[in-house]
């Protein structure tokens, strides 16, 4: 059935953070390819949007580059998609606590991209170039988004012919023989286009260990990755519209040793039916296969211990909204939303003495949810209202965990009841323009997050630490509210400051019950406050975007979390800033400069294994050769700073280190 859905896919194939802005006056202009229009509500909650020059003009080319110049924005790990592991790419907002399942929800043209098995975002899926804007709403609310919105949303909307051009592409190669190519092409016609677009990144990377512990069998964090997508997009009469997208990648990487190798695989397909009359409909259904394999070598003999040798899973889903005609002042959006993941470990473990297999594990399960909504925004001069409610039932079915030894002897054979339940949850929000330049706004949600499968069933071991998998985990959910403002202090400046206040209660953290023995609970909550200040200047050839954020979570438990009672959540920094500068000297150039901070923190929950503070430059460039033609120079980490992305017992991981690139960009 995939690789029929795929195979029909190809074949149609082939034939500055700115701050939310009052709604234009007028007929709305319709573009292809996007959903319906933006709900008056946007506004009402704390939203950063970042266009297509902040998207395609970071030091490094990947996507959570970007996102990083949304200061709180947070990945489990400081390391970003080239050198770390992939099932460490947890996307979370709010200081609501590292974690390698993403407690954000990461939407690609309306698809949820968080893989159904360890809830990591695939982010060398995503090449940059193929995007148009990326909207982060921060705090909860579910509502319209789905389950999983726990810290936020981060919408992706992919870019059309307008903005991409005929013709389009780049290679670059860095100082370490790393290359990054891309290219696309996207020709239109009456009424609709197509994009076909392709991505390859590859380098030998560099040492993630410091050179003092490094021994014969440390390796360089290698990356070859690939990833290709298609989209056609084609309007049928005056309203409805159809897109149809496809997208297949594969992603290679070396973490620390000789041999510990990961791999993971994907294919998407969904299909998106847009209806703008009277009655507006936004119907999509979408397909995802995912797999992830993985080598562990012992940091002590340096042999292989774990081979995770398939991780087949998939997700399948859809959503349909519809907003009824009840005015120009009165927006109501009724839905309903469906996931189901599905997923199944295999892995080997062997000895790190003799080589020999000790056994073979097998886990797995699925969830599924279905969830019902309702919306209501009621705009009267400059009051606008709103309001959602969203009941989700929920399945937790065929857990299972198995262990064999290689002589056949079964150690473990575990099968867990199947569980459902209703999660009730709801947002309220109010803004009001107190005049021209400034707008007050306030908003109340909460959120929930189903465990993962990874979190349910599969139990890890990092030596000489077992973690333990828990099948009786409880769903997190978050409560919360904020406060903030937006001012336009002048034409060429705006200016935003949010106060927040989010509680994750029974969020999923690995509890110590014992000396070199750990489990995923339920801790009581992560409760964290913050400010977040952003700007934004756009003074004709020179432009500034900057966030800010001083947060201040802190983990409430107790039971045998109660160590942990006041306690920082890991990898949660208590400061972060991002700031760049930009200067557009001619038509088509480019110098852009960003400043980065990320405060201390912590490794893990018992604030033992210090992560320091680490302040970063990036450069780019880019100047017109002739016509489409620009040479490109990129600079990440301009001076070699020290990042620290992971400390384990003293043992150190470290971030990218001073690296330039230089490159073609055509048609950008």
């Amino acid at each position: 059935m995939k690789y029929l859905l795929l195979a029909s896919a190809a074949a149609t194939l082939s034939s500055a953070p700115a701050f939310a802005q009052d709604e234009p006056v007028g007929d709305p202009i319709i573009v292809l390819g996007e959903g319906l229009e933006d709900a008056p509500s946007v506004p009402a909650y704390s939203v950063i949007e970042l266009d297509r020059e902040q998207i395609v003009t970071t030091g490094s080319g990947t996507l959570e580059d970007t996102l990083n110049s949304v200061a709180g924005f947070q990945q489990f790990r400081r390391s970003d998609s080239r050198s770390s592991n992939p099932t460490a790419q947890g996307a979370t907002l709010r200081a609501l606590g590292g974690n390698a399942s993403s407690r954000a929800l990461v939407l690609l043209d309306g698809v949820p991209m968080v893989d159904p098995f360890f809830g990591y975002v695939p982010f060398n899926a995503i090449a940059p170039e193929r995007l148009s804007s990326i909207r982060v709403t921060r705090g909860g609310g579910t509502g319209p988004f789905g389950a999983g919105a726990l810290a936020g949303a981060i919408e992706l909307t992919s870019a059309d012919p307008q903005t991409l051009g005929l013709v389009s592409g780049q290679a670059l190669v860095n100082d370490r023989g790393g290359t990054q190519t891309s290219a696309t092409i996207a020709p239109s016609w009456d009424g609709g286009y197509a994009v076909a677009s392709g991505r390859w990144d590859r380098g030998k990377g560099f040492y993630t260990t410091p050179e003092a512990d490094r021994v014969p069998a440390t390796a360089r964090a290698a990356y070859d990755s690939w990833s290709a997508s298609g989209r056609v997009v084609q309007q049928l009469g005056d309203n409805l519209e159809v897109q149809l997208r496809g997208l297949a990648f594969e992603d290679n990487r070396t973490l620390r040793f000789e041999g510990a190798d990961s791999r993971i695989r994907g294919e998407d397909v969904s299909l998106r039916v847009v209806s703008r009359g009277p009655w507006q409909v936004d119907a999509l259904a979408y397909a995802q296969w995912r797999n992830f394999s993985n080598v562990i070598i012992s940091s002590t003999r340096f042999v292989r211990v774990l081979d995770q040798k398939d991780t087949p899973a998939s997700g399948l889903g859809g959503k349909i909204e519809v907003r009824p005609p009840l005015g120009e002042n009165h927006t109501l959006r009724l839905g309903v939303d469906y996931r189901r993941s599905e997923g199944d470990l295999f892995e080997d473990a062997y000895s790190s003495f003799s080589g020999n297999l000790t056994e073979n594990r097998f886990a797995g399960g699925n969830n599924d949810d279905l969830g019902l909504f309702a919306d209501y925004d009621w705009n009267y001069g400059p009051i606008t209202l709103t309001g959602g409610l969203r009941a989700d039932r929920y399945s937790i079915n065929d857990g299972f965990y198995r262990a064999v030894e290689a002589d056949g002897t079964v150690v473990t054979d575990d099968t867990f009841a199947d569980r459902s339940d209703w999660e009730v949850t709801w947002r309220a929000g109010a803004r009001l323009q107190m005049s021209r330049k400034l707008t007050l706004r306030t908003a109340a949600y909460s959120g929930f997050r189903l465990p993962t499968i990874n979190e349910l069933y599969r139990p890890f071991v990092v030596f000489p630490v077992v973690t333990q998998a828990n099948a009786q985990l409880e769903p997190e959910r978050l409560e919360g509210w904020e406060f903030g403002m937006d001012l336009a202090a002048a034409d060429w400046m705006r200016l935003s400051a949010t106060f927040f206040d989010n509680k994750v209660k029974n969020a999923i953290a690995n509890v110590t019950l014992a000396e070199n023995l750990r489990q995923r609970r339920n801790l009581d909550a992560i409760d964290a406050q913050g400010l977040e200040l952003a700007a934004s200047v756009d003074a004709g050839q020179f432009g500034f975007d900057g966030t800010l954020t001083f947060l201040s979570p802190e983990i409430e438990g107790t039971g045998p979390a109660s160590v942990l009672d006041g306690n920082l959540p890991p990898q949660t920094p208590t400061f972060a800033a991002s700031a760049t500068a930009s200067w557009e000297p001619a038509e088509g150039a480019l110098l852009a400069a960003t400043l980065r901070h990320v405060g201390k923190q912590f490794e893990s929950d018992q604030e033992t294994e210090p992560l320091p503070a680490a302040t970063t430059v990036d450069l780019f460039a880019q100047v017109p050769l002739f016509g489409p033609l620009s040479a490109v120079a990129r600079a990440e980490n301009l001076l070699d700073e020290e990042i620290v992305t992971r400390n384990s017992g003293g043992d150190l991981d470290l971030g990218a280190p001073q690296t330039f690139w230089i490159g073609l960009r055509y048609g950008f």
